[in-house]
């Protein structure tokens, strides 16, 4: 079976996105936008599923981490984070 240029074109772009929102989380320093590209890299390894004809393992990619790892994650962010405004630096 032969792969349609759109095919390649669409991992290319989707495989980027993945590793550079995977390194967004590791080097950026605010932890809210670390959870928001983590959120991002989970998504788009759905899509990878996806394009892979997974759907299933797409939609509990989805609902497993995209929608109980992270959200358990900016809760912890939105808890622990300094009322008074100011940041704290290390």
């Amino acid at each position: 079976m032969a792969v349609a240029p759109y095919e390649t074109l669409a991992f290319a772009l989707f495989a980027v996105i993945t590793v550079g929102s995977s390194l967004g989380v590791v080097l950026v320093r605010d932890v809210w936008h670390s959870a928001l590209l983590l959120g991002i890299a989970l998504l788009s390894v759905a899509v990878h599923y996806v394009m892979r004809q997974a759907a299933f393992v797409a939609t509990m990619q989805v609902l497993v981490y995209v929608g109980g790892v992270l959200i358990l994650i900016t809760f912890a962010v939105m808890l622990t984070r300094d009322s008074s405004g100011e940041e704290a630096v290390a």
